[in-house]
């Protein structure tokens, strides 16, 4: 793509800092650091993935919290050590920390650790304070933007699959939004329109995203960068009638099978099955997802409502986790984080490794399993009435909106019901 090249040559201008030696000697010190917005980049090998916290102070101010900005979203990571020039900070959800030296009040750098991906994944970061500006906008904006983008991600490979950009521009070239696909969502994506360069990027401690483009003036070639372990092409062009299959579609029960059967611990231990009697002419939501897994915290969020909402109305929920960590005693420790961060009030179970085809074999009942997440919905009977395939969460919007009332309507239907009347699922 010759086109994607010439825009790439200019991401350098965009990035903010320069990356120094990582880990060069220091005598030991004490440093304070400046609160207030920083930015940090992290360091691939051709490109910089830049993200912008804020540096707070506790309430009781013995400590620091750094509250990590995505567009709207913001991501608070309490667990904050500092011992001399050293610092270290653990993400709240997933597996991850930043090592450091702090080099200045207003500069520290090191390795980010992303223990989800095993032992020895490490991206070097560079972290300044008083920087407001994700990228540099070197030129002013060229193209708006805004809009629905059908995209396609690796078209040139068999592999292709395709996706729904969503984005909001400002008349500065401040560019938020999203891509949709049809296993999920990118998430809370923030950058810029530069001249006729487009650049995206996210951090949420679990995925480390840049998306950069070429505005032609036809659609869209770019190159998308998931921290060092995933790189790929895609294209784009406007479309405001682009659309995926119905995430209903997507999954369904093997030929054979009406209900839902499995057994499996939960976090202290003891057998769950949703044949037990607790889950008798109850409605049923199995969650299957991972405590890695950032889509699924959307969903967990949305199911905690749902369960706050209508438990008492007879709902229950089941959440069916397939973790990363082969270490049992590991897992099961990330599971009971991820509940007690979240406030999750039913119950998870831990089901083994995080691996579609395995998940396919644990859950025999199911053609497959295509997505984390993915959520089956049972009624009084213990009929299965809808399998969802994936979620579009709130970076998306007005899709989020829309499922989260019709899944509360849909609910209020399957509870309502009393003498196993079939009604049509939306």
């Amino acid at each position: 793509m010759p086109r994607l090249r010439n825009a790439l040559h200019f991401l350098p201008l965009l990035l903010l800092g320069a990356c120094t030696s990582i880990g060069q000697d220091n005598m030991d010190r004490s440093v304070s650091l400046t609160p207030g917005p920083w930015r940090m980049e992290l360091f691939l090998k051709d490109v910089r993935i830049p993200f912008q916290f804020d540096l707070k102070r506790t309430d009781d101010h013995q400590g620091w919290e750094m509250h990590v900005r995505n567009a709207e979203e913001v991501i608070v990571a309490s667990d904050i050590v500092l011992s001399g020039d050293s610092i270290r900070i653990r993400m709240p959800l997933f597996d991850s920390e930043f090592i450091g030296l702090i080099q200045t009040a207003d500069r520290m750098e090191g390795l980010w650790h992303n223990y989800l991906k095993g032992p020895e994944y490490t991206i070097p970061f560079v972290a300044v304070a008083g920087s407001e500006d994700r990228f540099v906008s070197a030129r002013s904006a060229s193209a708006d933007i805004s809009g629905r983008w059908a995209t396609r991600f690796t078209p040139e490979k068999d592999e292709a699959y395709p996706g729904i950009g969503l984005f909001r521009q400002s008349p500065s070239g401040r560019v938020t939004g999203t891509f949709m696909t049809e296993t999920g969502d990118y998430r809370y994506l923030e950058g810029t329109v530069s001249g006729d360069s487009l650049l995206l990027s996210c951090f949420d401690g679990s995925h480390a995203f840049l998306f950069a483009a070429h505005i032609l003036q036809d659609g869209m070639e770019g190159r998308f960068w998931s921290g060092t372990h995933w790189e790929t092409s895609w294209t784009a062009h406007k479309d405001a009638g682009s659309s995926l299959r119905h995430p209903d579609s997507l999954t369904h029960l093997r030929e054979g099978y009406d209900m839902v059967d499995f057994r499996f611990p939960d976090l202290q231990g003891r057998m769950v099955s949703p044949k037990d009697d607790a889950f008798k002419n109850k409605v049923l939501l199995v969650q299957i997802m991972g405590s890695w897994c950032p889509n699924c915290v959307d969903e967990t969020r949305l199911l905690n409502e749902m369960y706050s909402r209508y438990h008492q109305k007879g709902l229950e929920i089941l959440s069916v986790a397939f973790e990363k960590h082969a270490d049992t005693v590991r897992a099961v420790s990330g599971l009971r984080r991820f509940r007690d961060v979240l406030d999750v009030r039913y119950p998870i179970l831990y089901a083994g490794l995080a691996s579609k085809d395995k998940a396919a074999e644990k859950l025999p009942f199911l053609d497959h399993v295509m997505s984390y997440p993915t959520c089956i919905m049972v009624d009084r009977r213990g009929n299965v009435r809808r399998i969802r395939t994936g979620i579009y969460g709130p970076s998306t919007g007005a899709h989020y909106d829309a499922y989260r009332e019709h899944l509360g309507v849909f609910l209020e239907q399957l509870l309502a019901e009393s003498d196993g009347t079939e009604i049509a699922g939306r």
